[in-house]
Formats: C-alpha cells, structure tokens, sequence
C-alpha cells in the first residue's frame, strides 16, 4: 500500500502519522521527509532494474525542486552523485551493510583499548569481539 494509501485509511500508520504531524509540523517538513523516507523504500522493494532506475531519477528529480526543504534537496544531491552505485544494488541485490558493521565492530574496539601498541594483542581482541575465531588457524595468518 503506498504513502497516499495509507494517509486515507484511518487504520492505516499513514493516517495516525498525518494527525499528528497536522499538530506539530507546519511547515510540513517532517512529512515530507517521510514520504521521502516511504519512496526509498519503494525504491529498494522493487526487483525491475529499469523501475528502479526511473524511480530514484524521479526521486532526485524531487528532492532537489527549490521549494524542498534544504535537507530534502541535499538528499537529492547525494542520490544524484551516487546515483549509479545506487542502482547497482537491484543488479546483484547485495548491501555493504555486514562490512560496515564489521568496520564499526572493530573501530570500537579500537576506542576501548585505549591504543593498543601491539598488533596482534588488538587482532586478537577484534577477532574475539567479531566472534568465534578459529584458534588453531589464528597463528598461521600473516597480515602484510
């Protein structure tokens, strides 16, 4: 059901969503974000590569209208200067959402060990963070 959709039905979280934002949102800002938000969506939910494509040039086309507020329109703008790489998650439907998380993982790690001076003790300590690692295989990977 799209965003219009559900804004009609008084069941729907659409319709609980616009009363309150009818109370607190006058400039309607925070609705727009969030139909925003509902068209991303859409956009990732979709298995047609061509849709997709048309779908997010019709986003960016949107977002970056003058009369958007300024965070809606750098949005479009940083659809736009991704955009092909965007798009590319309909070819192989893969997100770098693991590796960064991972990444994140280690970085926190990182903080918490105040500076660690010797590399294997903080490999150790991320591999153990990350995980169950694989003792017997532990000594005989070489970082270059």
């Amino acid at each position: 059901m799209g965003c219009a959709a559900m804004a009609a039905t008084p069941s729907g979280n659409g319709y609980w969503l616009a009363s309150l934002l009818a109370l607190g949102d006058p400039g309607a800002e925070v609705a727009i974000a969030y139909r925003m938000k509902e068209r991303l969506r859409d956009f990732y939910a979709t298995t047609n590569l061509a849709e997709a494509r048309a779908m997010l040039e019709e986003l960016v086309a949107h977002c970056t209208k003058r009369s958007m507020p300024p965070e809606i329109q750098k949005l479009g703008r940083t659809i736009r200067s991704w955009f092909d790489k965007i798009v590319n998650f309909h070819l192989a439907r893969v997100s770098s959402g693991p590796t960064e998380s991972l990444n994140n993982l280690i970085k926190r790690i990182k903080r918490i060990g105040f500076g660690f001076t010797n590399f294997k003790n903080y490999r150790i300590r991320a591999l153990l963070y990350a995980g169950k690692p694989n003792w017997r295989v532990l000594g005989s990977i070489v970082v270059r």
